[in-house]
């Protein structure tokens, strides 16, 4: 109680004494996440200043344990402007010794009394718990754990997929000389391929995905096809960022969905021994790969939408 009656609350959530409960609120959830103890590791005060936030919460929202307080900081303040003035004055006052200790007297046990107040809510507000404060905890913890989703679905690698386009007419059984083997040769000499997706719907259509991002570059780089009608290379995802040197090592080889519409063949991959993949190793490959195929079934979905928005424009 006493560390409570010697805090500046408002100062602490920043705000003015007249502020009203969603002011105060608002000001408590600002302050928290940034002085949260996870955010804040090399912060050996963090815990202590998070704790003194919370306090300022519970009492400033609460009736009674903010009369109290205010009272206690009203007579603070009454204080200081009379010792301020009984400093300019002392010299010329010397004789009133006495009156001012018996003032003083009367001021401590006027504080006592205060003091003694804040102490009784702040017991009751311990003893009835406060559902506001966990109210805005619980709402910290859910942000804090978004963020942290936030932050892990950004770090997550994205396999390169490039987009591919070729002249076809509408109805051609060749499909402009590019069969899903034709396709699969040119793309093969560059570096492992996860899926090659070609469109049964439109001709002249197809994604393919590579297992390293420098494979995917050389490709778009490099890749012509058949001379007579050349490809068109366009990144879909993982294009890289100019400066940033490209991750040299193949992610592991995710499962192929089948989508409706679209021919999908799995390229020939080498073996794996699941013997020696120990049981979170077998959970964490079966969590990605799931992640991965619904990534795909997505990306087939996408091309579906774009190949009927272009016939509706053609």
């Amino acid at each position: 109680m006493a560390d409570i009656a010697k805090l500046d609350l408002y100062g602490l959530l920043e705000i003015d004494p007249s502020a009203d409960d969603k002011e105060i609120k608002k000001a408590y959830r600002k302050k928290a996440l940034k002085c949260h103890p996870d955010k804040n590791p090399d912060n050996p005060k963090a815990a202590e200043l998070f704790h003194q936030l919370s306090k300022a919460l519970e009492v400033l929202t609460d009736v009674a344990a903010k009369a109290a307080y205010d009272k206690i900081l009203r007579a603070r303040k009454q204080n200081e402007i009379r010792n301020r003035h009984l400093d300019s004055k002392r010299k010329k006052f010397k004789d009133d010794l006495e009156v001012r200790e018996q003032a003083a007297a009367t001021e401590k046990a006027a504080d006592f009394t205060a003091a003694r107040d804040l102490e009784a809510e702040i017991k009751r507000l311990r003893e009835e718990g406060s559902r506001q404060l966990e109210e805005e905890r619980e709402r910290l913890r859910q942000q804090l754990e978004m963020e942290k989703e936030d932050e892990a679905q950004s770090t997550e690698v994205e396999t390169p997929k490039l987009k591919v386009k070729w002249k076809s007419k509408k109805g051609d059984e060749t499909n402009g000389g590019y069969s899903y083997d034709f396709l699969m040769s040119c793309f093969r000499k560059y570096g492992d391929v996860l899926n090659l997706l070609v469109s049964s719907k439109k001709n002249g259509s197809a994604v393919v995905e590579f297992a390293e991002q420098q494979a995917a570059i050389m490709a778009v780089e490099n890749e012509v096809g058949n001379p007579s009608n050349p490809l068109r290379l366009s990144w879909l995802t993982g294009k890289p960022v100019e400066g940033r040197h490209p991750a040299t090592h193949a992610a592991a080889a995710p499962t192929p969905v089948v989508a409706s519409r679209w021919d999908t063949q799995t390229p020939p991959r080498s073996e794996t021994s699941s013997a020696t993949l120990s049981d979170q190793d077998f959970e964490n490959l079966v969590l990605m790969r799931m992640r991965q195929a619904q990534e795909r079934k997505r990306l087939a979905e996408q091309m579906q939408a774009e190949d009927e928005e272009e016939e509706k424009n053609s």
